[in-house]
This record gives C-alpha cells, sequence and structure tokens, in this order.
C-alpha cells in the first residue's frame, strides 16, 4: 500500500497530540492534586467527591458559627460576673445600713456608694456584643437596653424577649444571648400591704408593716388570689369587750384569728405587725395584699437610696424597706447566677459539639482524598513516562517528516 506524505505527517501529529494531552493530564492532576479532573474521569467518585465538599462546607459553617456562639457567651459570662460581684457588694452595703448604728452622714455615704453601684450595674445592662449590638436587647440590638424614664424616674427595659440562636450541628442550634427582659427585669417586688384604711369608726390610728418578710412572702405566694380581688382584702375587726378577729374578704378565716387587744400593741399576723391606737370594743381597720409586680434591680437600689437618704430614726419602717431591698436583690443575684449556669451549659455542650465536628471533617476529609487525591508517586512516573514519550514521537516526527525521494537518490 503506498504511504503518502500527508498520511505519514497527519500519523505523526496525531501521536504528539496525543501524547502531549497525556502529560497534559499528568501535569493537571500533579497541580490540582486531584486524580478526577471532569465527571467523566468518573462520575460515580465525582458524585461522591460533590457531596463530601458540601457537607465538608457544612461543616465549616458550623465551624464559624460555634466561633460566634462562644465568642457572644464569653461577652456575655464576662458581664454577669461583673454584675454579680456589684450586687453581692449592694447587699453587703444594704445589710450594714440596717444595724441601726449609722449616722445620717454615714447613710448618705452608703446611697452615694450604691449609686455608684447602679451606674456601674446600668452600663454593665447596656453592655454590648462582639458585633456592636446591645448584649441583653433581645431581637432589638440596635435600642439600649436599659434607660431612665423621666416621667416615672424608674428604670425600663426597651428590648423584648427574644433569643438569637445559631446552629451548630444539624440538630442542635444554641442561643448566643439571653434578653435583659429576663435576666434583669424578671425580679418579684418584695409584696408590701397597702396602708391600712379605718374602715369603721373607733381606731384613731393603724400601721402593717412586714416584720419577718419570709414568713410573709410564703403567706403572700399561697394566699393572693387573682380570680377574686375580693380575698386579697383582709380586716381587723375589734370586737367586745377588748378582743380582735382577723377577716379575709368580709368572712372569717379558718381556722379563726382571734386575740385580745391592746391599744398600740402590735398584732402578729403572718410575718406582719399590726398596730392599732384607740379604744377597744369597735371598729374596723383594712388592707390589702398587693398585685404581683415585676421590677429590676436598678429601681431596687434607687428606692433603697430614698431610704437611706429620708431623716429619721431607723424605725420598723426602714428596717421594712433595707429587708425589701435586701429580698430584691437576692432574687436579682438568683436570676443572674441561673442564667451564668445556662450560658456553662450551652458551652459545655458547644465544646462537645465541637468535638464532633472535628471529628466528622477528619473522616470526611480522608474519605474524599481516598476517591480523588491523586497518588504522587503514580504521577510522577506517568508524568516522566510521557514526557519521554513525547520525546520520542517528537524525534520520530521530526525524521520521518525530514525524508524524502531525493534522499535515496543521492
Amino acid at each position: 500500500m503506498r504511504v503518502t506524505f500527508n498520511t505519514k505527517f497527519n500519523q505523526g501529529l496525531d501521536g504528539i497530540l496525543n501524547t502531549q494531552q497525556r502529560l497534559l493530564r499528568a501535569q493537571d492532576q500533579m497541580i490540582k492534586q486531584t486524580k478526577i479532573l471532569t465527571p467523566a474521569d468518573d462520575p460515580s467518585g465525582s458524585a461522591k467527591v460533590l457531596g463530601v465538599g458540601q457537607n465538608l462546607s457544612q461543616l465549616d459553617q458550623y465551624e464559624q458559627n460555634s466561633i460566634a456562639v462562644k465568642n457572644n457567651l464569653g461577652v456575655e459570662e464576662t458581664v454577669l460576673t461583673s454584675v454579680r460581684e456589684a450586687m453581692d457588694r449592694a447587699r453587703v452595703l444594704s445589710l450594714a445600713s440596717g444595724n441601726g448604728s449609722y449616722s445620717a452622714a454615714e447613710r448618705e455615704a452608703v446611697a452615694q456608694e450604691i449609686e455608684g453601684i447602679q451606674q456601674q450595674l446600668l452600663d454593665l445592662m447596656n453592655s454590648r456584643n462582639v458585633e456592636g449590638g446591645y448584649l441583653f436587647s433581645g431581637f432589638q440590638d440596635g435600642v439600649k437596653a436599659f434607660s431612665l424614664d423621666p416621667s416615672t424616674g424608674k428604670y425600663v427595659f426597651n428590648g423584648d424577649d427574644g433569643q438569637k440562636s445559631l446552629q451548630v450541628s444539624p440538630g442542635v442550634t444554641l442561643p448566643v444571648n439571653d434578653s435583659g427582659k429576663v435576666v434583669f427585669d424578671n425580679v418579684q417586688v418584695a409584696p408590701v400591704p397597702s396602708p391600712p384604711v379605718i374602715a369603721l369608726p373607733g381606731p384613731v390610728s393603724a400601721s402593717v408593716d412586714v416584720a419577718n418578710p419570709d414568713i410573709f412572702n410564703s403567706f403572700y405566694v399561697n394566699n393572693y388570689d387573682k380570680i377574686t380581688p375580693a380575698n386579697n382584702t383582709f380586716s381587723v375587726e375589734l370586737t367586745a369587750p377588748s378582743n380582735y378577729q382577723i377577716t379575709r374578704g368580709g368572712s372569717p378565716l379558718v381556722p379563726p384569728v382571734t386575740g385580745a387587744y391592746t391599744s398600740g400593741q402590735p398584732i402578729n399576723f403572718n410575718g406582719l405587725d399590726i398596730v392599732i391606737s384607740g379604744p377597744a370594743g369597735a371598729g374596723q381597720v383594712d388592707f390589702d395584699l398587693p398585685a404581683p409586680e415585676k421590677t429590676n434591680i436598678l429601681n431596687t437600689l434607687s428606692e433603697l437610696m430614698v431610704a437611706l437618704r429620708t431623716p429619721g430614726p431607723v424605725d420598723v419602717a426602714f428596717q421594712a424597706s433595707v429587708s425589701k431591698a435586701v429580698g430584691e436583690i437576692d432574687a436579682a443575684s438568683t436570676s443572674v447566677a441561673s442564667a451564668r449556669s445556662a450560658i456553662g451549659g450551652r458551652i459545655n455542650v458547644m465544646d462537645s459539639i465541637n468535638g464532633s465536628n472535628a471529628d466528622l471533617e477528619i473522616l470526611a476529609t480522608q474519605y474524599q482524598a481516598d476517591i480523588a487525591e491523586v497518588d504522587f508517586a503514580k504521577v510522577i512516573a506517568e508524568l516522566t513516562k510521557e514526557e519521554t514519550a513525547l520525546q520520542a514521537v517528537q524525534t520520530t516526527f521530526s525524521s520521518i517528516t525530514n525524508t524524502s525521494l531525493f534522499d535515496y537518490i543521492r
């Protein structure tokens, strides 16, 4: 068969191009460090690599979310630690001010220190997170959490009770903040009976004071009636000749609460000291249990400062104000401690999940490598082989294409 010049040329060129293609493929595998350059190389393996890559991207996002969660929780924990220390100092000052030995100047000094603590707490409760938003404002992190309402003179919460969350694993979402409404603005106001009212003539004056806060608080929790307001009205009825009877909503208590009445002497009733002055035999004094009310530590300290700066002796009313403040400070401290405990729990969960995610990432990376990662020893050998083959083909092509009939004539 006659072999033309064009046939020889095309066959040689095809050999060079094919060898160059195999060489370029080996070079690409070396550069990209993968043996699957296109889906056509390994359709099944390519699909698996794509799935593993998506899983690794998801794990990377979980890792970024975990970092954000940990940073925000770390800031919040630090703030709450400082808040608790300030509350503890306020409690110490409150207890010291109620011992009866402080002069007016010393009480003013205590009030000034408590005022400083109040401002410190306000700053802490308006702390910002790592992104610059207000830490305790819930979803409304662009709004300052707490501020003073000039119309009422009370500190109010301006945010909401929202709690932001980030996903740290396929099935776990962790909160990154706590609302100030839950942590700070959820303190139960220590109940204080309403000022007594002389409902029937006879008594000249009357007072009702909390003598034992623990006993009265327990009585309040068990007896306040949200459904029937009349049941929250208690009456001390003076009966002949020199007795008294306490009723609730106009009906005698069960068992009955009665005793001998002496003008100006306290009647002890579930942690209350009821003092009535006036003749015996007739008359009635009413007082009510207050509706439940929530407050925050800032308002508690404001009320305590008012009590400290009010001139007068350390009487029952002052002691009641101090006891009320201490009780509310204790409740606020408990709320802060609960929040710190919850943060610690979230951090523990997150650390555990991070460990699991790291293990999954290692396994996924290894699986991806087993499917697609290039064998460097093998690809280097292939690269060397194809370079040698290309040189041989090029040399052969040059020799053949340079041969003509004139070479034989000579």
